[in-house]
């Protein structure tokens, strides 16, 4: 009877030693399948298992290419606070650089703008301040009389600039982002995600007006009667931090989109809803570290390059340049640098009459003979269709060259 108890002793333990494993192994496995971050092709494993963070959502992004190196939720649409002025800036910037607007303008602050509240610069209704200097208080002061103020000049009304916001962002294919104010203070259908604004800070960064405004720690405004400073501490706390902007509200919590470069590399970060003061600048610090220890760049060329140049048929000129319409590179981790390749498809020739801007080929990078981007390859240069004297001119030339 000993023996028979002994053994129904022993078998029990096993039973439960072998459920014990199986439920530990259920457990663990969605750890494994249940990751966020996808690996993009470039030779990883899930990201977002290798590093963790407080953020309520956050991406890294490669700059160039747009590669996502690292996500948490980023598609989750959530209150961004002041990060929604990375959208009236990018605005104020394409408006300068398609004329216009100048940064010498004088604009007047409204009584609407002056009455914004929150952070300010404490604008006075009438008092008047150069493009540029508004748009440097809102990019280091985080001014909301300002930011209004400068909507207005732009698109005649607050309501018409938030048209031209989400105008925007329909047009970057933006799919979890929508505007109700230029400012960021709380309101309803207001939201973006970490993604979504990822790419905003992207396009910001293709304006050397942005990079300037952005990379401003300190400012004296007002003959010096008043002075700013940045709210991204990261210029200061991080090597190679240059840009970007923060946001806080009771709703959006903590939260900061900023950039960073090193070398080659320029990384985009976006973190939301970072729970205390401060987070968001640790988060973004340890995302950034781990991009910059794990990543390396593989620049092919950069945008505006001349690439080639191409013959050109029955047109004013013979030949004409082509470049590259963006960056061309690839991100990858450390030490795979040689299994990217570039390809330059373009045809030999064109015929005349082309347009500046007009795409005729592909840059295609590929990794691991894997295609992984595309970036187009455009004319330099408007050619227009030659007359018929010249076609002739150009006839006999080519028969007498062959004598």
């Amino acid at each position: 009877m000993k023996g028979i108890l002994k053994i129904i002793g022993t078998t029990s333990i096993c039973l439960i030693f072998a459920l014990s494993f199986s439920i530990a192994m259920a457990f663990a496995e969605p750890a494994d399948q249940g990751q966020k971050a996808k690996p993009n092709g470039i030779g990883e494993k899930s990201s977002s298992a290798q590093l963790e963070t407080t953020a309520e959502t956050a991406v890294l992004l490669d700059y160039s290419s747009g590669q996502v190196l690292y996500d948490k939720d980023m598609h989750v649409a959530r209150p961004m606070a002041s990060v929604t002025k990375l959208m009236t800036m990018l605005l104020i910037c394409e408006a300068e650089s398609q004329e216009r607007i100048k940064m010498s303008d004088k604009v007047v602050a409204s009584e609407h703008a002056c009455s914004m509240g929150g952070s300010q610069i404490f604008l006075e209704p009438g008092e008047e301040m150069t493009a540029k200097e508004m748009l440097i208080s809102i990019a280091t002061g985080s001014a909301n009389d300002a930011s209004v103020a400068m909507a207005e000049f732009i698109a005649g009304s607050q309501e018409a600039f938030v048209s031209m916001m989400n105008e925007k962002a329909k047009k970057m294919g933006l799919k979890n982002t929508h505007f109700s104010n230029p400012t960021g203070l709380p309101i309803e259908n207001h939201y973006t995600s970490a993604y979504d604004m990822a790419q905003v800070l992207r396009e910001c960064l293709r304006y050397p007006l942005f990079r300037e405004v952005s990379s401003i720690y300190e400012y004296d405004l007002r003959g010096g009667d008043f002075k700013l400073w940045n709210t991204n501490k990261l210029l200061k706390w991080y090597a190679g931090a240059d840009a970007g902007k923060t946001g806080w509200t009771n709703e959006a919590s903590y939260c900061l989109a900023a950039s960073a470069k090193r070398d080659s590399l320029r990384l985009v970060s976006v973190v939301l809803g970072c729970p205390m003061p401060r987070t968001h600048f640790q988060e973004t610090i340890k995302i950034f570290n781990y991009g910059f220890a794990r990543y390396k760049a593989v620049d092919m060329a950069e945008a505006g390059q001349v690439v080639k140049e191409i013959k050109v048929e029955k047109g004013m000129m013979e030949k004409v340049k082509v470049i590259t319409k963006d960056p061309v590179g690839l991100v990858v981790p450390k030490g795979q640098e040689k299994t990217v390749k570039g390809t330059i498809n373009l045809p030999e020739k064109v015929v005349a009459p082309i347009k500046k801007g007009q795409i005729i080929g592909q840059y295609v990078v590929s990794k691991d003979g894997k295609e992984v981007l595309k970036v187009d390859l455009i004319v330099a240069q408007d050619i227009k269709k030659a007359s018929p004297f010249k076609l002739l001119n150009n006839m006999l030339d080519r028969v007498y060259s062959m004598e």
